[in-house]
């Protein structure tokens, strides 16, 4: 089953750090099975009152996969990069496996 990781960056604090991170995630990511779905600054809204500012949707293919890249020593120097140079809201979302689709 798949996973989704969503952040939502709300505010730049850091321009520099975080073209520092955006330099350096994607390795990390892909190491442990993760794509880019989303990159977007241009959000349309549907419904309620969620304003999201900035969308960047990571999927990996499991659950396991995505936990252990978040947590692991490849990516700690860069998340902790990522929290000072952003102000985000970020979940862990489980995907459907192919039988629910």
């Amino acid at each position: 089953m798949s996973a989704f990781y969503i952040f939502d960056n709300r505010e730049v604090r850091d321009p520099a750090a975080l073209e520092t991170y955006k330099t350096a995630v994607a390795p990390t990511t892909e190491a442990y099975g993760g794509r880019y779905r989303a990159l977007s600054g241009d959000i349309e809204r549907s419904e309620g009152e969620w304003a999201p500012n900035f969308l960047v949707v990571i999927e990996f293919p499991t659950l396991a996969q995505a936990k252990a890249w978040y947590s692991s020593p490849e990516y700690a120097p860069l998340k902790a990069l990522r929290m000072r140079a952003v102000r985000c809201d970020a979940a862990l979302v489980a995907g459907l496996d192919n039988q629910s689709a």
